[in-house]
Order: C-alpha cells, then structure tokens, then sequence
C-alpha cells in the first residue's frame, strides 16, 4: 500500500464527481492506462471498459474512454457487467486491459475504478504507483494527433461469452431442474444476467433488485442487506436465496429456512467439497484473510487442509494462490475465488458451485453449514479523523495486551483500517460470547478517543 496517493485497496473510490472521482481525473488515469500498456506492448491497446448502474457511470465510462482514444488506444465499452466478467471478458479477448467502474457494495453516490491486466488479474501495486505518476504528473505521457488517436465502440454481444464461461462451472453431470432459486441482484451489475445464468440451467428465479434506475444499486436489497430475500425464500419455499452485491463479485447465501449463511461457513463447505473431488490442488491450501473466524482455520485443520491468512482483499487472495498453486481462498465478506474458473471474486459462480456441494453430499445447505463451528466474533466500525499505524498508540496498544489477556489462547484480536473508507475496524473473537463483546465495546472506544 506504500507509496500509493490514488489506489486504495480496490481501485481508486470516492464520491462521483468529487476528486479522485472526477471526470478529469477519470481522462487522465484513461490515458495513463493506455500509455503502459502502449509502452510495454508497442501497439495500439485494446482497453475492455465495463461498469455498474451507477448514475455516474455514464460520465466516468465516457470520460475513461475519451481518455483511451486520445492517447490512441482502442475502447470496448460492453455496458453494465459484473467484475468478473470483465475480467473474463479482457482475459477472452485477449485484450490489454479491462476496466471496470463501480463502487462495489457502497451506495451510489460513490463511484470507483478497478484495472485487471492481460490475464483478468488486478493490477499489482508497483503498476499502479506507476499509473499514479502519470496521472498526477500528465507531462509524462506523450501526446497523440492525427491518425495515432484511437476509437471506442460498443459490444454488448460479449455479455453472452461470460454466461457461457459461468454455467460451466457447474460440473455437466449436475442440473438446477427442481430447484427454486430467489435471486436478489442488488439492482447492479447482475440485475439481468443472474437469473439469466440460473434460468438457464434450469432452475425456477424470483427475481429481485433487478430493477436499476442509476440510484437504487445496493439500497435495501443484496449482499449487504439480505433481509428481503430471506422473506421471499421463505414466501415462496424456495431452496435457496442468493444475493449480489452491486458489481456481483460476491455473494450471500440464505438456506430454505431462510437464514443467512455466514461467509466462513461457505469457504469450509466449499474448500472441503473442493478437497473430496480432488480439485483443492497439490497445495492442500485454502486461501483467506486476517478477518476470518479462527473455527473455520480450525475446521479446515481437522479435515486435513491448511488455512493460509493474508490481508484483507481479494487482490490479496488471488496473488498468494498465484504464487503457492492454491485453487481456493475466499472472505467472510462474500468473496469466493475458484481459481480454476475465475481469476476474482465471482458471486454468481460461487453461488453455482455451493448449488453443486449440495448435490454432491445430498443434503441441505443448512446440515452442511452446521458441521463448521464458529467463534463468537464481535466487530465494530470507528470513524477515524487520522491513520497512525495502532503500535504506535500507547493507549491503544495497552488495552490490546489487555484484551488479550482475558482471552487466552482460544481468542483473537484484530484492529485494521478499513482501504476505502475512514474507519478503523474492531474485531474481537473467543469462545465466551459475553466477554468477546464487551471487550469489543472496550477497544472501540479506546480506539475512538484515540483517533477520532
């Protein structure tokens, strides 16, 4: 993260039309793109540019865009699409970068900008640091006239290739025929194409968060706010309830009692499920992050499997497994990597291979999920007014040792900050339910005093 003023720990993010957000500075990281891809490949570009339904997309799409064609690149604009789809869609392609403008699972007012490599992979940070120079300094870029600029056009028809690439994941001797599936999509990117993929395998879809109108994406309704689609699981007895969030790279599952299946429960299902088809790799490493329950890393030890921690954030996930030869990782928040289909988070495809653990061991999702025991976790989110790292903070480190103290081995304390927004994170695990929340209450505040 060192060394970097615009990228966070997904993209640049921030509120549209509010620097970084702006239009300008959308231009400029456009033609910045272009020119290191240029300069590395000594050809025109080919940027796949793909977005939510966002309001502001409209404006941070044209701008980016415009950006591409000034310095000479070719712009592919494929309209509202998930993450991984324009990751997969880069990585078909065989185009030199995709781009993908959204704010994942924050409200719409706030807008983001995500950039993948040739491969499909997020950009690495000592790329972005590079890009990050170009755009604050854009004498470094060299000027295009004449028949060096580029040009953009739109292909909608790439759509149907990532629906394609998705309903394979499902293993082809498993269908969705009989299943009654309540797909909420967050009235994002997925509005239309998840129940197209679910539809299509054969499953029966009530639909819900599919209608967008550029500033209902996440409100009430998706990965972040389940609740809804809880209640028409239930309404409607169907088996299975699947939530987006707003650029579909991740997902939350409710079983047909209508319950919400916590995030660490779905990678123990599905890194077990992984290891019994022998499809885990030769590592026998599922991949997480520091925020996962100590009873899933205690799940996956019984089952014979190790449990690999790195920091918060997909990218982070995925760079670990591109290094070890791990298949698997994901996050609490949602994020699952099935790395032999997706090079990201993908919410639909984890939704489809979670559907094919449940034909495997035929039973219900709620059985399977209740064999991994977690902790009791406690988090809490503090707004913060400065960043100094938590070690350097008397008070705060004082109350750690502290807290640590009372929980003993079989307990856990993590404080970080939050990479998009200004919130420092709280988390606190064990297995005395009553003391992993007031130590919680504790910390935080030891922590707002300090930093707010």
């Amino acid at each position: 993260m060192s060394g970097r003023k615009l990228f966070g720990t997904d993209g640049v993010r921030g509120k549209a039309n509010i620097y970084p957000m702006t239009g300008e500075m959308a231009f400029v990281l456009g033609r910045a793109v272009t020119s290191y891809f240029q300069k590395n490949f000594s050809r025109r570009p080919l940027i796949i540019i793909g977005k939510d339904t966002r309001l502001s997309c409209y404006m941070l799409e044209q701008a980016f865009s415009s950006g591409v064609c000034s310095q000479g690149g070719k712009a592919i604009l494929t309209g509202p699409l998930p993450t991984p789809g324009v990751a997969f869609v880069t990585q078909s392609m065989r185009a030199d970068a995709g781009v993908m403008i959204s704010a994942s699972h924050n409200s719409f007012e706030d807008n983001g900008i995500k950039i993948f490599d040739r491969t499909g992979h997020k950009l690495p940070d000592d790329i972005e640091v590079e890009l990050e120079k170009m755009v604050l300094d854009p004498s470094l870029i060299s000027l295009k006239v004449g028949e060096e600029l580029g040009n953009a056009k739109r292909l909608d028809e790439v759509i149907g290739r990532y629906i394609v690439h998705t309903k394979a994941a499902l293993s082809p001797q498993y269908s969705l025929e009989g299943l009654r599936i309540v797909v909420d999509g967050a009235n994002g990117a997925g509005y239309k194409l998840a129940p197209t993929v679910f539809e299509e395998l054969g499953a029966e879809v009530i639909s819900l968060g599919n209608t967008p109108n550029g500033t209902n994406i996440n409100l009430g309704c998706g990965a972040l706010h389940p609740q809804l689609c809880a209640e028409n699981v239930k309404k409607y007895r169907a088996d299975l309830g699947v939530c987006l969030d707003g650029d579909g790279d991740r997902l939350t599952i409710i079983d047909s009692h209508g319950e919400v299946i916590h995030g660490d429960k779905l990678i123990g299902l599905c890194g077990n499920f992984l290891k019994e088809n022998l499809e885990i790799g030769k590592t026998k490493e599922v991949v997480g992050t520091v925020m996962s329950n100590f009873g899933l890393e205690s799940y996956f030890n019984q089952k014979g499997l190790k449990f690999i921690r790195t920091q918060v954030g997909d990218r982070y996930i995925v760079e670990h497994m591109r290094q070890s030869g791990a298949l698997f990782g994901g996050e609490p928040s949602g994020h699952l990597v099935f790395k032999k289909y997706s090079t990201t988070g993908d919410g639909i495809l984890a939704a489809l291979k979670v559907i094919e653990s449940m034909k495997f061991y035929d039973r219900d999702l709620s059985e399977l999920a209740g064999e991994i025991e977690l902790f009791p976790q406690e988090m809490k989110n503090v707004n913060v007014a400065r960043r100094v790292p938590f070690e350097e903070m008397p008070e705060i480190k004082k109350a750690m040792i502290l807290a640590e103290g009372k929980l003993g081995k079989e307990g856990r304390i993590l404080l970080r900050y939050s990479g998009t927004e200004s919130l420092a994170r709280v988390m606190v695990e064990g297995r005395d339910p009553q003391l992993v929340n007031t130590l919680c209450l504790e910390l935080s505040d030891v922590v707002k005093k300090s930093l707010s």
